[in-house]
Parts: C-alpha cells; sequence; structure tokens
C-alpha cells in the first residue's frame, strides 16, 4: 500500500511541478499578448482547460499525502510527512485564496496589473510544488 501510495504522490507531484513552472515562464506572462479584444475568451478556455488537467493531479497529491499522514511508517520521519502536507495547504491556499480571485477579475476583463499580481503570486506556488519534488524524492530515497 505505501508503495502505491508514494508512486501516486511522486506522479502527481512532479506533474504539478512541471505545469506550474510551465504556467510561471511561458503561459502566465504571454496572457498580456492575447489582446483585449480575444482575452475574455482566451481566458475563460484557459480556466476550463486547466481544471480539466490539474484537478484530477491535485487531489491526487492531496488525498496521498494525506493518507501518508495517517498511515506514516516508521520508515519515514513524521516531520517530512507534516512538511508535505503543509506545503499541500500552501498550494491549495494560494491557488483558492490568490489564483482564484486574480482569475475572476480577469475574467471580467484584462489589466495588466492584475495579470502582474498573477504572475507575481504565482510564485507561492511554483517554489510550493518544487518543494514538494525534493520532499517526496528525498522521502523516496529515505524510506
Amino acid at each position: 500500500m505505501i508503495e502505491i501510495v508514494l508512486i501516486l504522490q511522486l506522479v502527481s507531484t512532479f506533474a504539478m511541478t512541471g505545469i506550474i513552472w510551465f504556467v510561471q515562464i511561458v503561459h502566465y506572462p504571454l496572457f498580456g499578448k492575447v489582446g483585449a479584444a480575444s482575452f475574455l475568451d482566451y481566458e475563460q478556455s484557459h480556466l476550463h482547460r486547466t481544471t480539466i488537467v490539474v484537478a484530477p493531479l491535485m487531489l491526487t497529491e492531496a488525498i496521498t499525502s494525506l493518507v501518508l499522514l495517517w498511515i506514516c511508517p516508521v520508515t519515514i520521519p513524521l516531520e517530512a510527512v507534516v512538511a508535505g502536507v503543509l506545503l499541500v495547504l500552501l498550494v491549495w491556499a494560494s491557488t483558492i485564496f490568490t489564483q482564484v480571485p486574480i482569475h475572476g477579475k480577469l475574467s471580467k476583463s484584462f489589466d495588466a496589473v492584475t495579470h502582474r499580481r498573477l504572475v507575481q503570486w504565482n510564485w507561492v506556488r511554483t517554489i510550493g510544488w518544487s518543494a514538494r519534488s525534493v520532499l517526496i524524492c528525498w522521502i523516496c530515497v529515505y524510506r
């Protein structure tokens, strides 16, 4: 059971880390190049398509981190598992309380200041998922 949990966590975390770096470096910065006439349709498509890709991964990552906390074997330091859960909470909180409201504003109209805030605040998730990737690698090797 622990192997399945770790593999699912590793895969979902690595996938989200790759996605978030792509979003941070390529996708979000290019929002400003879409143009006002097309932006609202673009933003709606972005939200819909992104949710289809990331929702299953984020849910898998969150569930497996909680399962790992629940069944935490003695071969894995509890502190590492707790740190992993806290990082999941960080990226979820940033998504819910920062990214979603900013996207809500951008769904009404493009604004350069709001767009800049989207890119800046996304660093929280980028760093959070990157740290989770390092942590889950360490857990898998440590175990």
